[in-house]
């Protein structure tokens, strides 16, 4: 499990509820493909397990929004926190893609920048350590909502990623959990914490916001998660 600095997501770090009915509180829960908890707690069973992205890698266009350079834009500019529980509304992501003049496609990997890593580099080592201790911290991300699930759905998207610490906001309660519906019920990958500085500079030194994206992850049978391996190609 790799589930402390760039990962993807794999499809045994999340499970739904078994009913659509139920609340994302329920105990009756089941992972990707219909996979429970006992074949995940199985040792022997390596189903929906890393190693079956390894075998092929990820690869296709990536698009980045750079939602971190586009709020400084604004009149008046969006400033926020990555720290905190700031939502990126499902409206500016429509306006990043007409800002950037990116149409997604079948197939897109999406990127979103929140410039988290910067962030955090201005932190004291003690600030770190008083992070570190919260038992809830809070981490801007997108927002949960159906509307952005139906436009994920509607476009095309194959998998999602960023460099936020969850990739949607944590921990305010959305209309919905993102990490439920992509993971546990779609079967599409998260990618957390990634670093985009680099990405970020030359797609905007280029006016350019989409690249070829590869992604190898690790052959480990029944991981959960993978360091993501990526390379961006212009």
């Amino acid at each position: 499990n790799a589930e402390q600095s760039s990962q993807w997501d794999g499809f045994r770090h999340y499970s739904q509820p078994l009913k659509t009915s139920e609340p994302s509180s329920s105990k009756d829960r089941i992972f990707y493909g219909g996979t429970t908890k006992g074949d995940i707690m199985d040792s022997s069973n390596d189903r929906i397990g890393i190693q079956h992205w390894a075998s092929e890698g990820i690869a296709g266009r990536g698009i980045l929004l750079d939602y971190h350079l586009w709020a400084s834009t604004q009149s008046p500019a969006i400033k926020y926190s990555c720290f905190s529980a700031h939502a990126i509304t499902f409206q500016s992501i429509l306006a990043m893609c007409e800002a950037e003049n990116v149409v997604p496609r079948k197939g897109d990997i999406l990127f979103i920048r929140t410039g988290m890593m910067p962030e955090w580099e201005t932190f004291t080592e003690q600030q770190k350590k008083e992070y570190a201790a919260q038992p809830e911290a809070e981490h801007a991300g997108m927002e949960a909502s159906i509307c952005l699930l139906e436009w994920l759905w509607d476009s095309g998207i194959a998998a999602v990623a960023g460099d936020a610490i969850a990739w949607e906001v944590d921990t305010t309660p959305g209309e919905v959990s993102m990490h439920e519906y992509l993971l546990g019920g779609w079967g599409m990958p998260i990618g957390e914490m990634f670093d985009l500085e680099a990405l970020s500079r030359t797609c905007a030194g280029l006016k350019r916001y989409s690249f070829f994206l590869t992604s190898m992850p690790l052959n480990m049978p029944g991981g959960v998660s993978s360091p993501p391996n990526a390379m961006a190609i212009f």
